[in-house]
């Protein structure tokens, strides 16, 4: 399979308007066929993840907080730091994409003669009902089903993202997903991931594929397997290549965190995973 697999995917303003007008008519998306999981963030907010049947999840994490300090002149009063002027944010939906997301190619390599590929859909956060139910309406062609799609108001405002892996000439296989304020990044060594087999069709094999995603400080995930044996994956800059069979830890287009792959060698399986730098 191409790792450039269906990653055109421009729409036209004639596009558009035919997903904002079936998100005015309340056009209804199907059952998404994988289960919620709840988890306990950092900031003790609950968050989905979904996961396919197969995978395992695994949260490590460490508090975190945010520090604002003022200035103050030397008489002791406060004073107003001086503001550069920010960049323009964008400001239509195809601009934040909203209706097409931006896909990162996560890892990739070969098994036994196979190649296998990781990638991540990020979708842009939506401002308003009307722009979510055209997102759900855009997601559903895609193939990407959200938890909320019975909710569009849910999606307001949060980036969703969808990984998926492929193996062989098999079509891409949903791995995790979740949805998220853009402003609530990971810090430290918070890091959540999904542990999976290599090939989704041996869903009582070993769980040899790892995935997940770090705070953008983290240099360095440690991947250990029930043999005892460990893979470290290493950050790399933003447009490295990726490289057959290298776990690494690198950004992905629209994401506020990092994300990371690593495979166990044939024979063993996931057993933890951490942030060690």
């Amino acid at each position: 399979m191409s790792a450039d697999r269906e990653t055109n995917h421009t729409m036209t303003d004639r596009d558009i308007a035919f997903l904002l007008a079936d998100a005015a008519d309340e056009v209804e998306i199907g059952i998404a066929p994988y289960q919620a999981v709840i988890r306990g963030g950092r900031r003790r907010r609950a968050r989905r993840w979904a996961l396919a049947t197969a995978a395992a999840l695994v949260i490590t994490g460490a508090s975190g907080t945010l520090a604002l300090a003022s200035l103050r002149d030397t008489g002791g009063s406060e004073v107003t730091p001086a503001v550069s002027q920010k960049p323009t944010r964008p400001s239509t939906p195809e601009e934040r994409h909203v209706y097409v997301p931006q896909e990162t190619m996560l890892g990739t390599g070969t098994d036994k003669g196979k190649d296998w590929y990781v990638t991540v859909d990020v979708w842009g956060a939506p401002r308003t009902k009307a722009e979510a139910q055209a997102q759900l309406t855009a997601m559903s062609i895609r193939g990407d089903e959200p938890w909320d799609k019975d909710n569009a108001s849910a999606l307001i405002g949060k980036v969703t993202y969808f990984v998926q892996q492929s193996y062989g000439s098999g079509d891409p296989t949903f791995l995790m997903g979740d949805s998220a304020s853009p402003q609530d990044t990971m810090a430290g060594t918070d890091l959540k991931s999904g542990a999976s087999t290599l090939d989704p069709k041996k869903t009582g094999g070993p769980q040899r594929l790892v995935v997940g995603q770090v705070a953008k400080t983290a240099r360095t995930v440690q991947c250990t397997w029930k043999d005892g044996t460990s893979t470290e994956a290493h950050r790399v800059a933003s447009g490295a290549d990726v490289n057959s069979d290298e776990a690494t830890i690198r950004p992905a287009a629209g994401s506020p965190d990092n994300w990371f792959v690593c495979v166990a060698p044939e024979g063993t399986s996931f057993d933890s995973v951490k942030v060690t730098k």
